[in-house]
């Protein structure tokens, strides 16, 4: 099996079937406002506006400055089978007050990469079968026992056993979930999901190393996945939901009343911390929720906590993150068929630098640098160099 290799498409054909979404698609990637993107090309936030919302083309000569100044190849403003967005349906973020308008937009074009890097993969490597059990709750219901009845069906319909939950993210990876981690600049959102035509994705915060949380987040999004569907993200009711099914999911009611203790028991807690795989915050949280632990002894137990410093780093032996392995696994496969990475970021229309961060095991961080922030003449894409010299502006089509 080999990716067919065709010649790069011309800036100028490219120019001629202009895609706009994707224009907008590599500004939020880049992390840019209109203004600024229009400041780089040397055109008006207007005529930037007008090329992503398709009632103006760009000529050549600024497809090949967009190129140079949003650091992708002129083929990724071309259209694909059936383009993906927000319009309609957006990530699941954790506050929307807590972050900013072109961080959760960065964020979610992220999200739109990683789908188109999927798409891309699974033309040649088969993925699991998407089995992710639709659970609707009303997000105006304040009856918490629906949440965790869908966390039950949930562990039931996946075949979870009794007792702790195993690694977690191969459990979802192996359900037809894609499981990545964000790149730093959009790590301000915190971790998020969203579903699509394509695949349900959650993405992972790159910077918070902390394994019993990580793990807490997926759960949490995985509540997203299986209750949220049609539901307006960001709401305090909307995620008390999700952490009730994170809750209920990780640390069954049934199963933690006999073990949780009703006393600040640090060394008992600590032991249940390593076992099933949750903070301790988590543990003393559930059992205030169950009625086993009093609201005196809870809130003692959080000032102690705090006082010692461990809301912030617990004490105890730290385990490594969970890895995604999916689209790492898929990649591998490719490469030992003679694919090189760079054939399938091309396919896939994704920066290179962007995909080796979404198909990583673990989180990436840079040396410096990020996608759009220009490039020299040596590092141009393919193409580019010879319009830019020849033209350095033309009339738009």
């Amino acid at each position: 099996m080999h990716l067919v290799h065709r010649p790069a498409p011309q800036v100028g054909d490219v120019a001629r079937l202009f895609d706009g979404r994707r224009l907008r698609l590599a500004r939020q990637l880049a992390g840019l406002r209109k203004n600024a993107l229009a400041a780089m090309i040397g055109k008006t936030p207007t005529a930037v506006a007008s090329y992503e919302n398709g009632t103006k083309r760009p000529a050549a000569a600024t497809v090949a400055q967009l190129c140079l100044s949003l650091g992708v190849e002129p083929a990724f403003f071309l259209s694909g089978p059936g383009e993906i967005d927000f319009s309609e349906r957006s990530p699941h973020f954790r506050s929307l007050r807590s972050t900013t308008q072109i961080s959760r937009d960065q964020a979610a074009a992220y999200g739109l990469a990683t789908i188109d890097a999927a798409a891309s993969l699974e033309r040649h490597v088969e993925f699991p079968e998407v089995n992710v059990l639709p659970f609707p709750v009303d997000v105006d219901l304040e009856i918490i026992q629906l949440p965790e009845r869908a966390a039950r069906e949930l562990r039931f319909h996946w075949k979870i056993p009794d007792g702790p939950v195993g690694h977690l993210v191969r459990i979802a990876e192996n359900q037809g979930i894609l499981v990545v981690f964000s790149p730093v600049q959009a790590a301000s959102v915190d971790a998020y999901s969203f579903d699509s035509r394509v695949r349900p994705v959650i993405v992972l915060n790159p910077v918070k190393q902390d394994y019993f949380r990580q793990r807490f987040d997926v759960a949490h999004e995985i509540g997203h996945l299986v209750m949220h569907a049609d539901s307006e993200p960001g709401g305090r009711k909307i995620e008390d939901q999700a952490q009730a099914f994170a809750a209920e999911f990780l640390m069954p009611a049934e199963q933690m009343r006999d073990i949780l203790p009703s006393s600040a028991d640090w060394p008992r807690l600590s032991q249940i911390k390593q076992t099933w795989g949750v903070s301790l915050q988590a543990l003393l949280y559930r059992s205030r929720s169950l009625g086993v632990m009093s609201e005196v002894t809870y809130r003692n137990a959080i000032t102690y906590l705090s006082a010692k410093g461990w809301r912030r780093q617990e004490p105890g032996v730290m385990p490594a993150l969970e890895q995604p392995s999916l689209m790492a696994q898929a990649v591998s496969l490719l490469e030992e068929d003679g694919v090189k990475l760079g054939d399938i970021a091309y396919e896939a229309r994704v920066p290179l630098s962007l995909l080796e961060t979404i198909v990583a095991r673990t989180p990436q961080f840079p040396v410096g640098g990020s996608w759009g922030n220009g490039s020299d003449a040596a590092s141009l894409p393919h193409g580019v160099s010879s319009i830019l010299s020849a033209s350095r502006f033309g009339k738009e089509g």
